[in-house]
C-alpha cells in the first residue's frame, strides 16, 4: 500500500543549524512524521543527524517518515538534477526522499557543491553579481526529475511555486504527472483559481507558510499588523471552538483540502499545531475565514530578488 503524506508537515526553513537537529528529534517526539526540507535552508545534514537519533532510539523508523526536498535553482540542467538530489540524500542520511520538488520556476547558473553550498540565489557574493540567469527550459528540468523516479533514488516528484500557465504547461508534456504543488497559502493568500486548477489535474497542494505573516516578521517581510491570527473571523472561531488563533488557521488550511507545514522551534508549538485533528470548523466559519482573502503574497521573487539581490525577477503577475 503506496505510503500517504501526513497532512500536517514541520517545516525546517529558517531554522537555525545548531537547532535544527535538537528540533528535529523533538518534533517526533511530539508526533510529526512528515518533514519538508530544501537543499537552500542549509541545515539537511542537521536535519538528519536529528532524524538518525530519533531512529536510533527506536522513536519512530525510516518508513514511517515521509522527507520531502527540494531541487534549488542552480542544478536545474539535467546534468546537474541527479547530482544535487543525492547530495541532500547523502545530508539527510536517507537513501531516497518520498517527495523531490522543482523549489522555484527559476533556472540560474550553475555553481559547484564544491565551490558554495547551499549556493543562494547570487552567483558570486563576493563580486557582488546579483542573480545569473540559466537558459535551462522546465521540461528539460522535469525530465531529468523523472529519471530519478526510474533510478529509484525519490518515490515522487512535484512543484513549487508554479502558476496556472506553468501547470497546464507541465501537465502537457510530464510522462510522470507531478505529485505535489506546494505553494504560499493562507488566509490572505488563499489561491483559489490555482488550487482548483491543480485539483482539475488531481495535484494535491502543500501550503507553506500556513499561518502566513508570522514567516515572514522576522525577514523585514511583513509588519505585526499583517498577522491574520488576530483577525475577527479567526478570534471568532478561536472562543467558539475553546482553540488558538493558529489551530484555527491551520484547520481552515487542512479542511479546504491542502496538507499544511508549520514551523516552529517550541515544543509546546509543535504540540498546539498537531492538535487541529478534534474539532471542525462550520461552512460558515470557513466562508469568514476565506473571505479575509486580499491576495496578500509575502514570499514573491519579484519583490525580495530585486530588493535582496539587485535583479528584478517577478514568477507572479
Amino acid at each position: 500500500m503506496p505510503k500517504i503524506m501526513p497532512p500536517i508537515g514541520f517545516g525546517l526553513w529558517k531554522i537555525p543549524r545548531e537547532d535544527t537537529a535538537a528540533t528535529v528529534v523533538e518534533a517526533i517526539r511530539a508526533g510529526y512524521r512528515h518533514f519538508d526540507s530544501a537543499a537552500d535552508y542549509g541545515n539537511e545534514i542537521e536535519t538528519g543527524q536529528g532524524i538518525a537519533q530519533a531512529i536510533s532510539e527506536g522513536l519512530v523508523t525510516r518508513d514511517e517518515l515521509w522527507i520531502t526536498s527540494k531541487l534549488w535553482n542552480t542544478f536545474h540542467a539535467p546534468e546537474h538534477v541527479e547530482e544535487a538530489c543525492r547530495k541532500s540524500l547523502s545530508d539527510l542520511g536517507v537513501e531516497q526522499l518520498d517527495l523531490y520538488l522543482i523549489h522555484f520556476p527559476i533556472a540560474l547558473e550553475y555553481v559547484p557543491i564544491a565551490t558554495r553550498y547551499p549556493p543562494e540565489w547570487v552567483h558570486d557574493p563576493a563580486a557582488n553579481t546579483g542573480m545569473k540567469l540559466a537558459k535551462v527550459p522546465l521540461h528539460a528540468t522535469w525530465a531529468a526529475m523523472e529519471a530519478l523516479v526510474d533510478k529509484g533514488l525519490v518515490k515522487q516528484i512535484g512543484v513549487c511555486n508554479y502558476n496556472t500557465g506553468l501547470i497546464h504547461d507541465l501537465m502537457s508534456y510530464a510522462r510522470i504527472a507531478p505529485a505535489m504543488l506546494q505553494v504560499e497559502s493562507h488566509p490572505f493568500l488563499t489561491q483559489e483559481k490555482l488550487i482548483r486548477c491543480a485539483g482539475a489535474y488531481g495535484i494535491p497542494i502543500t501550503a507553506f507558510s500556513p499561518l502566513g505573516a508570522q514567516s515572514y516578521f522576522e525577514l523585514d517581510m511583513a509588519k505585526k499588523e499583517e498577522s491574520v491570527l488576530g483577525s475577527a473571523p479567526v478570534m471568532v472561531a478561536a472562543q467558539a471552538h475553546g482553540k488558538t488563533a493558529a489551530q484555527v488557521v491551520l484547520r481552515w488550511g487542512v479542511q479546504r483540502g491542502t496538507a499544511v507545514i508549520p514551523k516552529t522551534t517550541k515544543p509546546e508549538r509543535m504540540r498546539e499545531n498537531l492538535g487541529i485533528d478534534d474539532f471542525e470548523l462550520s461552512q460558515v466559519e470557513m466562508a469568514a475565514i476565506s473571505a479575509l482573502n486580499q491576495d496578500r503574497r509575502f514570499n514573491d521573487p519579484g519583490l525580495f530578488a530585486e530588493a535582496a539581490f539587485g535583479t528584478f525577477h517577478p514568477i507572479y503577475d
